[in-house]
């Protein structure tokens, strides 16, 4: 016997949320796979052009944990991408360098990562475009700006 699914008087917005982040995360993975980086590849290069960052600044703004930001920025070094170097103004720390071949990736993945956007977007009308854009705006530095503290809460795998 099948239990009926219970009624429901709100929409889910957990399911609408995760679906859609989850395809095009997938959309995203497949297209920057096309020029050999991952997505995390594709943040840590970005960010660490944009300023002379640690790799644990990097891990942070990109919601990486400590071992994931180790393999990642590994796989960027093997690539020729970029490099731990010394910090200029911390000489205990060392920072993220993007080789010259990294910052042509870099563009090219960025070029990519604004396509991906641009096409979910073009499947909406502009008009629901820009409310969309507003709303998930309006969350992300509102009401949905910091996660719950409780222990028992987990973040889905990236």
């Amino acid at each position: 016997m099948t239990a009926l699914a219970p009624r429901r008087d709100e929409p889910d917005l957990s399911f609408l949320l995760d679906h859609t982040s989850h395809v095009l995360r997938t959309r995203m993975a497949a297209a920057l796979a096309e020029i050999g980086l991952t997505a995390r590849m594709h943040c840590v290069l970005v960010h660490a052009l944009e300023d002379e960052r640690t790799q644990v600044q990097l891990a942070e703004i990109g919601d990486m944990d400590k071992t994931t930001m180790v393999v990642t920025v590994d796989a960027l070094e093997k690539a020729g991408l970029a490099e731990r170097r010394p910090s200029s103004t911390d000489r205990r720390a060392r920072i993220i360098a993007v080789t010259p071949e990294g910052e042509k990736v870099a563009k090219r993945s960025q070029k990519i990562v604004d396509e991906v956007h641009r096409d979910a977007l073009e499947a909406l009308p502009k008009g629901d475009r820009e409310n969309l854009l507003r709303a998930l705006n309006s969350l992300a530095e509102g009401h949905l700006a910091t996660p719950a503290e409780a222990s028992a809460a987990r973040r889905a795998r990236q």
